[in-house]
C-alpha cells in the first residue's frame, strides 16, 4: 500500500471527503489520485493539520492508523524517549536518543512533527540544500516529539564540536534567512563559508567579533582555535535546535 493509499484510507475511516482534506491542508485537488510520492512540504501539512494521523504508521507501518489517547500521553510524558528514524529500509529500527537541546527561549515546542534527514554529498552542499530544500530527497525521516520546529537533519562530520557533538550524530537545525540580522551571538550554527571558491561547511559557536563586519566561530574542542570570518563570506546558515544519537537493531 503507497503512502497515499494509506492516506486514503485514514480519510474513509475518519468521514472525511477528499474535497474537506483539500480545503484544509491546501492542496491542489487530484493530489490523492496522481503519483505515489508525497514529498517533505506535503506530508508536514497533512500532520499538522490531521493530529490524530499516526505518522510512524503512515511512513514505516509500524503501530496502528489511529493515535489512542493513551499513546499520546505516553508521548507528552516521556518527551523525546519516542524519537526515532523512520527508514524506508525493511526490517530495521533506528532508536533516537535527542542528546542535547539547543532551543531558544522564544522557541515553541511542536507536539508531532517529521524532520527530513539528508545527506550533505547527496545535495552536494549545504547551500544548495537550503537554497533547493523542496527539490531535494530526504535519505530519510525522522520523528521527534517537542522539539521546536525544523527545517531538516544532517549526520555530523569532524570533531571541531567534541565532546559535545561527535561524528555520526544528526543535528537538527533551522535556516536563519537575514544572515547579518538574525544571528544570535553565543548560539551553535551550521555554516557555508567560502574559502577561495571553495565551500567550507562546518558547526561552530557564533560570536561577536572585535572586527567589524566579521564573526568568530568558536569550537567546542579546545584543540581548534577561534576564527574571525567575514560576514560576506557566510554563504548559509542554520541554527542548531538538537542532536540526536541512534542505534540500528536489525
Amino acid at each position: 500500500m503507497t503512502d497515499k493509499e494509506k492516506i486514503l484510507q485514514y480519510l474513509e475511516y475518519k468521514g472525511i471527503s477528499k474535497n474537506k482534506f483539500y480545503i484544509k491542508t491546501g492542496l491542489s485537488v487530484g493530489f490523492l489520485d496522481s503519483g505515489s510520492s508525497l514529498g517533505v512540504d506535503k506530508l508536514r501539512l497533512i500532520i499538522d493539520n490531521y493530529h490524530d494521523f499516526n505518522v510512524d504508521w503512515l511512513l514505516s507501518g509500524e503501530g496502528e492508523m489511529i493515535k489512542t489517547k493513551n499513546a499520546e500521553n505516553v508521548t507528552n510524558s516521556n518527551s523525546h524517549k519516542n524519537s526515532h528514524i523512520l527508514s524506508t529500509e525493511p526490517n530495521i529500527q533506528k532508536n533516537v536518543t535527542v542528546s542535547k537541546d539547543f532551543r531558544l527561549k522564544t522557541d515553541k515546542n511542536r507536539e508531532t512533527q517529521v524532520i527530513p534527514l539528508y545527506s550533505m554529498e547527496a545535495t552536494a552542499g549545504l547551500v544548495k540544500l537550503l537554497d533547493n530544500i523542496h527539490s531535494q530527497t530526504p535519505i530519510d525521516f525522522i520523528s521527534i516529539p517537542n522539539l521546536p520546529n525544523c527545517d531538516g537533519a544532517l549526520f555530523v562530520t569532524g570533531d571541531s564540536m567534541y565532546p559535545l557533538l561527535k561524528s555520526g550524530d544528526i543535528i537538527a537545525y533551522k535556516q536563519i534567512h537575514d544572515i547579518e540580522n538574525d544571528i544570535f551571538w553565543g548560539e551553535m550554527y551550521l555554516l557555508s563559508i567560502d574559502v577561495g571558491g571553495e565551500e567550507l561547511v562546518t558547526i561552530k559557536y557564533v560570536q561577536k567579533s572585535e572586527k567589524e563586519g566579521y564573526i568568530k566561530l568558536v569550537s567546542q574542542n579546545r584543540h581548534h582555535q577561534d576564527k574571525d570570518v567575514k560576514i560576506s563570506k557566510i554563504r548559509a546558515l542554520a541554527i542548531i535546535k538538537a542532536s540526536v544519537r541512534y542505534n540500528v537493531m536489525s
